[in-house]
């Protein structure tokens, strides 16, 4: 887990703002805020990555199983659990199709298309496992990136090239792959907030 300078875990952190009360953390000791300016569109990308994926985590902090699990609104399953496992399986995406890597899902099977969201039950040791997968999925997905010198590299030759069949660039999956946290960030906005009334941020 990402600590602060005092040793201070960062998901137990992001629950003291002072300055807002309904938000997590002080605009001040925002982790997302870095002094690093993006020069090049490899930076811009992965930066915009980097806020996304934490925001994802600041939306569920200092909270507990039941309430990770939560369902929105009936009849719909999504959950801030069940958002960790789904962009799990994003991560996974990403290297499946870029690289070929055999990367089959976590929680999705043919007899339950939804696991992801369906299989986010109230229960600590799955909470656990969601994070620690998520976490390193995030790593290897990243490692990926890393040894990839060309953004303009082509997912040709690769099997699964996507739902519409189309070659890829590195760079186009991973635009859609900020989108996609991004859209889901928004969402996690709106669990957040019926939880515990924090909002925004």
């Amino acid at each position: 887990m990402t600590t602060s300078d005092a040793g201070e875990p960062l998901l137990t952190r992001w629950t003291k703002s002072t300055v807002y009360r309904d938000m997590w953390v002080d605009p001040d000791d925002d982790p997302r805020e870095t002094d690093v300016a993006a020069i090049d569109e490899r930076g811009v990308l992965l930066d915009y990555l980097r806020h996304y994926r934490l925001t994802m985590e600041m939306k569920c902090a200092g909270l507990d199983a039941e309430q990770l699990a939560q369902r929105s609104v009936p009849p719909s399953t999504m959950s801030l659990l069940g958002l960790v496992r789904h962009l799990t399986e994003g991560e996974r995406h990403l290297r499946r199709v870029m690289a070929g890597e055999d990367a089959p899902h976590l929680y999705r099977t043919d007899e339950d298309r939804d696991g992801d969201w369906n299989g986010a039950i109230a229960d600590p040791a799955v909470v656990e496992d969601a994070w620690r997968q998520w976490r390193t999925e995030v790593e290897r997905t990243d490692q990926f990136v890393a040894g990839v010198a060309d953004l303009g590299t082509w997912n040709a030759g690769v099997s699964d090239l996507g739902p519409d069949g189309a070659d890829l660039q590195l760079r186009d999956i991973l635009v859609a792959h900020i989108v996609e946290y991004a859209r889901h960030c928004g969402h996690a906005d709106l669990l957040r907030e019926r939880i515990d009334g924090r909002v925004g941020q």
